[in-house]
């Protein structure tokens, strides 16, 4: 008969040692992987610049929304939902900005009643380009966000047909 040591003078449970070993690889690994932040997230003031120019598309399509719908009120009624999906854009972008600030933005000029939904679809599709070609030269969160907001746009635009 083998005699078993007793509970209290055994050590560790193998269960003891395995959730010990892994909070310390846990810890190991977790210093071994913290680095400086992340050198694409630093804006430059080229970026910067051109993300205020960015908001400054994204104001002058609000305002085309507005113009459109003050030009054909059936048409205002049809695309409230995307006007405000263009004004949460507008809001993201101006929080993605450094120093950006509301301004106020004519699209040009207004459409007639006839012409309002084609003409708002032209700005929409100009805003999406814009938003698109920027992206290529943000990175990280503000590539992201414009590329986002592009492609939200082209869906508004196909919506328009």
């Amino acid at each position: 008969m083998s005699a078993l040591p007793s509970p209290g003078t055994r050590g560790f449970s193998r269960r003891t040692l395995l959730a010990a070993s892994t909070a310390a690889l846990a810890l190991v690994a977790a210093g071994c992987t913290s680095s400086p932040p992340d050198e694409r997230e630093r804006v430059t003031g080229k970026q910067a610049d051109e993300l205020l120019g960015q908001v400054a598309v994204q104001e002058t399509l609000v305002a085309a929304f507005t113009a459109a719908g003050a030009a054909d009120p059936a048409l205002a009624g049809q695309v409230a939902e995307l006007a405000a999906q263009a004004g949460e854009q507008l809001e993201r972008l101006r929080d993605a900005a450094p120093g950006a600030t509301p301004s106020s933005t004519s699209p040009g000029t207004p459409p007639s009643q006839a012409e309002a939904r084609s003409w708002l679809r032209a700005q929409v599709a100009a805003a999406a380009t814009s938003h698109a070609t920027a992206c290529v030269n943000q990175s990280g969160a503000r590539a992201a966000l414009l590329g986002s907001i592009s492609a939200g746009l082209r869906g508004q635009d196909g919506r328009l047909a």
